[in-house]
């Protein structure tokens, strides 16, 4: 009899078993729109892509070879386990444990368990601790900047919820758009996708919808939205015409203005162009938007008369000066006063992701104890190779001068930097310099081709765990459906054993296995909140729904209604439209207020030059970044085993490009193979090529990736001085086609000795 067993994901919840015909996946009945990643799922158990046993890269063991482009052989779990301790020990004892990088990312398992950061976070920390990494790559400009700007993060965490705005919002001018396919995801796990629904009941209610980005699709075609389409990397540029506009002609809110922000005097004069002798006019932001300056004078009117939501994607923050359109959208927010009004006001990151909108729940979930890290050094998340190949180099960071440390030795479990990072290349290079990798994967993506030791780590479908996520109200029993293939182990097996190697078992472990630790935990998150059932009664139901408050949350509405008595955690008090302690850091790329900043990718005309087209780089649709490239949702989406990149019919037929043409993208980084899809969609003199595709540089007289990885062309450079995030989302490119038969992708190959 098939046995079917409840398991979540970051894209939803979902029932599985081993049948004769493979593994079958069945969504959860009461999700209203289940997520069509969930046809990838069976893709985790494909063998021909994963590590199955220990392996060590053969030019390590014989003191030569490059990473990246090694064979590796097979070693016992014993030898593995030897030579990683052995690497451990020696770096911690001769350069210490400063010299040690711990990378992760958060998105390997929705199980609170298994979450790989959390593992390889207690394990260096039981060894005595580890660089370490602040920030993400999806916000890394928008973190640091919103805790100067309103004192906390609120506008992601806890920002106005969906079912207000469904009720109250009558225009909602989406910069970024709010995209359907990153609205499928959650970090911890999403028990019920809805976001597609509320803008439904919204537009139904007679909301007006304005987009404003590169891409049409970013927002759903069933909410009947206008249309504007700047100029990449414009927007901050757009947003202050608007500023101007509803000052110069009295729509602004001057009350709101003067009682609940702060330096709105050196902001208008910036505005106006007192303070550069330019004023930001709906006719200046024209030339550089390519934006009508009467559809901007009537975007403002709009906004003006209408309860409005200036939404944020998180996209606008991920290009270079990715602080100044998140700083000016929320500047225009205050402009238009509706700030802490049922619908009105802004939010950041509506639609990156499905627990945007939604109140988190009222107490704390079962997670995994990481411990206390003893080192206090760390980078931004993104400025790993200039760690890695600049040791000692200065730089600044949020008012800081820092200096990067010295590493010897990267130990990696979860994520897949070869998947995040920008400028590919470097990035090998980079990985090239330490004298020891580790690396824990499933698959044989780009960072496990990296490693010196590749530890085989289980997917969640071969272990129990425990899913849960504050932005959803099911606790779920993840059973494990089937056994580890090959010589896998779990990320704590692995650990355990090294902790036991080192002598420091005890202090891991605490004498706890798998089951011990979910009980543990479930037990303790009991002591704040009792469901009134013990762990074996959990277990054996499989599933909590848990209460919470209503989802009826206004962002800052307590502010508004009193701004004295419930002030923002700002140096103010107030929202910071100039902020003093910015501008005491003297930053030219980052001002004490929102300001535009020509990027460099603007510095030649949009249309000339060498690079004449922008490339943007967004997440894609059919998977969670790189995670199951090779699934079915993946593959199905490929043409010619490439990843398509969408063109505009003017520039295709520019370049005598067609439908599924393979073409080469260049820029002053690398080039990268891309099928190409010819739509409308898409401004013209904008390419779009989705993120995720594994990278392949099996190929480099052809390409620097020939899978169509986009971060093969990006730039490796810091959003600012500020934050120094991630500027991903954008850079400058040709496209030509590429007239010689294509290479084969290796992507997927596993670079194993044969024999």
């Amino acid at each position: 009899m098939t046995t079917y067993r409840q398991q979540s994901s970051h894209w939803g919840l979902f029932t599985a078993a081993d049948t004769p015909d493979g593994l079958d996946v069945i969504a959860d009945p009461d999700d209203p729109d289940p997520a069509p990643l969930l046809r990838s799922v069976p893709a985790a158990l494909d063998e021909r892509v994963r590590v199955l046993a220990p392996h060590v890269r053969k030019g390590w063991l014989e003191g030569r070879g490059v990473r990246g482009r090694d064979e590796y052989v097979q070693v016992s779990w014993d030898e593995a386990i030897e030579l990683a301790a052995g690497e451990l020990d020696r770096v911690r004892r001769t350069h210490g444990n400063e010299a040690i990088y711990g990378g992760s990312y958060g998105w390997g398992s929705a199980g609170r368990f298994h979450h790989a950061q959390s593992q390889i976070h207690r394990f260096l920390n039981v060894i005595g601790g580890y660089t370490r990494s602040v920030n993400s790559y999806s916000l890394g400009a928008a973190t640091p900047l919103l805790r100067h700007v309103v004192g906390n993060v609120d506008p992601i965490g806890r920002p106005t919820a969906w079912p207000v705005l469904a009720e109250h919002t009558e225009h909602f001018v989406c910069f970024g758009g709010i995209p359907a396919k990153n609205s499928q995801v959650n970090s911890g796990g999403i028990s019920r996708h809805s976001v597609a629904g509320h803008l439904r009941r919204a537009r139904a209610r007679g909301a007006r919808f304005t987009l404003v980005g590169p891409l049409r699709d970013d927002l759903a075609a069933e909410l009947d939205a206008e249309w504007l389409a700047p100029v990449p990397g414009t927007d901050a540029a757009l947003m202050l015409a608007l500023c101007h506009v509803l000052i110069e002609r009295g729509w602004h809110a001057e009350e709101f203005l003067r009682t609940h922000c702060e330096g709105f005097e050196e902001f208008w004069k910036y505005l106006s162009g007192a303070a550069d002798g330019t004023a930001k006019s709906p006719q200046w932001a024209e030339e550089i938007c390519g934006i009508e300056a009467a559809a901007i004078v009537r975007l403002a009117e709009s906004m003006a008369t209408r309860r409005t939501m200036v939404t944020l994607s998180w996209s606008l923050q991920r290009a270079r000066h990715g602080e100044q359109p998140l700083w000016a959208g929320i500047a225009l927010a205050c402009v238009l006063g509706q700030i802490g009004l049922p619908g009105g006001g802004f939010g950041h990151g509506y639609g990156s992701m499905a627990g945007i909108g939604v109140r988190p729940l009222p107490y704390r979930l079962p997670t995994l104890p990481q411990g206390v890290n003893p080192v206090r050094q760390f980078i931004p998340v993104a400025r790993i190779a200039d760690m890695l190949l600049n040791p000692g180099q200065e730089y600044d960071y949020n008012g800081e001068r820092r200096t990067y440390p010295d590493i010897r030795l990267v130990y990696w479990a979860g994520g897949n930097p070869f998947h995040h990072h920008q400028d590919l290349s470097r990035l090998a290079e980079a990985f090239n310099r330490p004298e020891a990798v580790i690396v824990h994967d499933p698959f044989w993506t780009a960072t496990a081709r990296h490693a010196d030791i590749v530890f085989p780590a289980t997917t969640t479908l071969e272990r129990n765990d425990l899913s849960c996520a504050r932005e959803d109200r099911a606790l779920v029993a993840m059973r494990q459906v089937v056994p580890p293939l090959g010589e896998a182990r779990s990320d704590f097996e692995i650990f355990a054993a090294l902790a036991e190697k080192l002598g420091l078992a005890p202090e891991f472990t605490e004498g706890r296995d798998e089951r011990a630790w979910l009980e543990h935990m479930y037990e303790q998150w009991r002591q704040n909140f009792d469901p009134g059932l013990d762990f074996a009664q959990f277990w054996e139901i499989g599933r909590l729904d848990l209460p919470g408050e209503p989802d009826d949350q206004v962002l800052y509405d307590r502010f508004r209604a009193d701004p004295d008595g419930h002030p923002l955690p700002t140096p103010s008090g107030r929202i910071e439209l100039f902020s003093q302690r910015i501008d005491s850091f003297g930053y030219a790329d980052c001002p004490g207020h929102p300001a535009w900043l020509v990027p460099e990718e603007l510095q030649v005309p949009p249309g000339s030059g060498e690079f004449p087209l922008f490339l943007v780089a967004n997440n894609p649709a059919t998977r969670l970044h790189s995670q199951l490239d090779h699934g079915a949702t993946s593959a199905d989406s490929k043409v010619h085993d490439r990843e398509p990149m969408r063109v505009h019919p003017a520039d295709a037929a520019a370049r005598g490009l067609s439908t599924g043409d393979i073409a080469r993208v260049v820029s002053a980084t690398g080039s990268a193979l891309a099928a190409v899809l010819i739509s409308d969609a898409v401004r013209p003199g904008v390419v779009q090529l989705s993120t995720g595709a594994w990278f392949d540089p099996s190929a480099p007289e052809v390409a620097t990736c020939i899978h169509g990885n986009p971060n093969a062309v990006t730039r490796d450079i810091g959003t600012s001085s500020l934050a120094q995030g991630c500027t991903g989302q954008l850079t400058r490119v040709e496209v030509r086609r590429h007239e010689a038969p294509p290479p084969p992708l290796r992507a997927y190959d596993p670079p194993v000795e044969s024999g």
